[in-house]
């Protein structure tokens, strides 16, 4: 017997899914995280899912793993010293940017521009120059290079990013080796190998971050690898895994792998309910990440964006919002006004009522004081101490001046899920989607907490809760397939190509990528502009269609988000071919079929706080429930992973296959 199993590591908590690859039977487990060093408790939910399998740990064969490191570098700005090596007369490349200031009206008073992840005192430029056709201009002064090199102590990591490299990489070739003569050791990154396309700002400022967090990433995955001693594989941004040694060399492309996998066990198991247009939602301890999905896929993006930095690595669209369990609530003196995060008390020492000594009050803790939560989260790991939960909720209402700390919890939890709505908003209204077109699938511990929420606040139905939607992200780790991409700028008018050249282009980029993927779907994608624009959009390519066709693509998109086209040529920017290989098996929940009465999984009542009252809500063991029964709101459904709050006027019904479908009680009733 063999098995894989998916890992996801998040701010307060490490999901673990196993999987038999024969049966497609799986086993879940849920352990705390541990920031200071990640894989401990990758470590420690590996025993743990392995002991209720009843398997040793040498069973696994594939571990596929969505982690935060590179993410955490960039946050925390604890990656490594960078050295840059650019064009003669291009140092200041970083310093000089775009120009461009985020914000509204006057924005550019108060933002702080960030420092660059390269400092310049750590740049140096070498003279040779490349022409954007690639001929060589000036031939590469290796003296000079070398010398260079030497003026860069203490980096512990090195991008070269030369300009048009893109179109010639032989001059970044060559410093390449200099560079491992002149600097044994030290990691190197190529503008040529991170990102081959045009615009010498995305493309160094993409290099430079693959070298801040490679060093940290390469240590991280060597460590995990030696202490599993078995196949490991990493979540990439797009949704697709990469081998270790893959993501060792390229972690520019994992910097939102924790989030991608989120998306993909989204997709599974609305697929299982016959649900393929979604918005997910998925509400950790430390934040929530929110995406749309259309005709079952995932957007793509052609920008991975993590704090202040914004890098050129395709990503799924994913927005993120420092809103989860552990956001903390505070009041400011100046405006006396509650605020929700995005500070938040991690796993450590994690909300009040965890017991860890946190006093802070959280969204945790106001779930606690309006009852929405059970003695114990994580199958028992965390003991809710529900005094403490309270004592820190009256804080806030002490300095609101509010009547009670159930007052103050609610209203923490509808700041929260306000929050939340904004980030919903920007994934779908933003880009022009409806959100009421679409079912909103939540997960995550905290997620199904405020679903029937945020289902009333965006008109999203059904609401999809998942089997375990705490481990779901895990889930998506263990389904997915490897993938790889290839691209290449080709700056070629549409109307001057013809379908052969058109589809030779892209085919060529397929063989590239599918040297590296065992190949069972090849997608194709392309940045199209209007000639003269300064921008361009990523449009999805149908190779039958020809370039007239990539070119109404084009125009469609264009007038969804922009509401008007332009009568002109258009001009085909960057290149590009994804292959993905096979997904593994795993055999999807069958429920008993049930008469629709939810009873026999009754285990309870309780009062709980909705609507500025107490009411009493039923209280149900969600492994019991059958396919078919209908729990009538208000009620909780609890299981080991996550608690699920059905509200007053609302309904869940069980699909066959394991999730929880809320809507409107009027609406079923029809």
């Amino acid at each position: 017997m063999s098995y894989r199993l998916g890992v996801d590591v998040g701010g307060t908590f490490t999901d673990v899914l196993l999987v038999d690859e024969e049966s497609g039977s799986t086993w879940r487990a849920k352990t705390a995280s541990t920031p200071s060093d990640q894989s401990v408790g990758v470590l420690n939910g590996i025993d743990k899912v392995c002991a209720e399998a009843g398997v040793d740990r040498a069973v696994i064969r594939h571990v596929l793993h969505g982690t935060t490191v590179a993410t955490n570098a960039i946050l925390e700005r604890k990656g490594a010293t960078v050295g840059l090596v650019t064009t003669e007369g291009f140092r200041q490349v970083l310093q000089i940017a775009r120009s461009f200031v985020p914000g509204g009206l006057a924005g550019w008073i108060i933002w702080p521009k960030p420092e660059p992840l390269a400092e310049l005192e750590n740049t140096v430029e070498v003279p040779g120059r490349i022409a954007s056709d690639g001929t060589i201009v000036t031939e590469l002064d290796e003296q000079a290079a070398r010398h260079a090199l030497r003026k860069l102590k203490g980096v512990e990591s090195l991008a070269i990013s030369l300009i048009n490299a893109f179109a010639n990489d032989a001059h970044e070739r060559r410093l390449a080796e200099l560079a491992k003569e002149e600097m044994p050791g030290v990691e190197i990154s190529l503008s040529s190998v991170v990102l081959p396309e045009m615009r010498e700002y995305e493309r160094a400022l993409t290099t430079v971050a693959n070298g801040y967090v490679q060093p940290q990433v390469a240590r991280y995955v060597a460590n995990l690898s030696d202490k599993i001693n078995t196949d490991l594989s990493i979540l990439r941004s797009d949704g697709g895994l990469a081998k270790a040694a893959a993501a060792a060399a390229a972690p520019v492309t994992m910097l939102l792998s924790g989030p991608a996998g989120g998306v993909t066990g989204a997709v599974w198991v609305a697929e299982q309910s016959g649900h393929r247009e979604l918005l997910t939602f998925d509400m950790g301890g430390t934040s929530t990440d929110v995406a749309l999905v259309r005709e079952g896929q995932a957007r793509i993006g052609r920008e991975t964006k993590v704090g202040d930095l914004t890098v050129r690595a395709s990503a799924v669209d994913v927005r993120t919002v420092g809103a989860g369990g552990g956001s903390i609530a505070h009041v400011p003196e100046l405006t006396r006004a509650l605020r929700v995060g995005p500070q938040s008390a991690g796993a450590e020492p994690g909300p009040a009522a965890y017991g860890k000594g946190g006093d802070a009050p959280t969204v945790t803790d106001a779930n606690v004081v309006l009852g929405y939560l059970p003695a114990a989260l994580a199958g028992g790991e965390i003991t809710l101490d529900r005094e403490a939960a309270r004592a820190a909720v009256q804080t806030v209402a002490d300095a609101m001046g509010l009547p009670s700390a159930e007052a103050a919890a609610a209203g923490i939890v509808d700041i929260v899920n306000e929050n939340m709505l904004g980030g919903l908003r920007l994934v779908s209204v933003q880009q022009g989607y409806d959100p009421r077109d679409f079912a909103l699938v939540a997960f995550g511990g905290a997620g199904p907490l405020h679903a029937n929420a945020l289902g009333r606040l965006t008109g999203a139905w059904p609401v999809i809760v998942p089997p375990s939607p705490g481990v779901l992200c895990a889930l998506g780790d263990a389904t997915t397939s490897a993938r790889d991409e290839a691209a290449r700028t080709v700056l070629r008018r549409l109307g001057d190509l013809t379908p052969d050249e058109f589809t030779a282009i892209f085919e060529e980029l397929a063989g590239a990528a599918s040297s590296r993927v065992a190949a069972a779907q090849v997608t194709y994608s392309a940045d199209v502009r209007f000639v003269g624009q300064g921008n361009e959009l990523p449009v999805t390519v149908e190779l039958g269609e020809g370039p007239a066709g990539l070119a109404a693509r084009f125009d469609a998109e264009h007038e969804r988000l922009f509401s008007f086209t332009l009568d002109v040529d258009h001009e085909l920017v960057n290149a590009r071919a994804t292959v993905t290989g096979e997904r593994p098996r795993v055999t999807p929940i069958h429920l008993e079929k049930g008469d629709g009465d939810p009873s026999s999984a009754r285990t309870g009542e309780t009062r709980v706080y909705v609507d500025g009252d107490f009411v009493d809500a039923a209280l149900y063991d969600r492994l019991r429930l059958r396919a078919g029964d209908v729990v009538p709101g208000p009620a909780i459904v609890t299981e080991m992973d996550s608690t699920t709050l059905i509200l007053p006027g609302h309904a869940a019904v069980t699909d066959p296959s394991g999730s929880l479908l809320i809507r409107p009680a009027e609406s079923l009733e029809g």
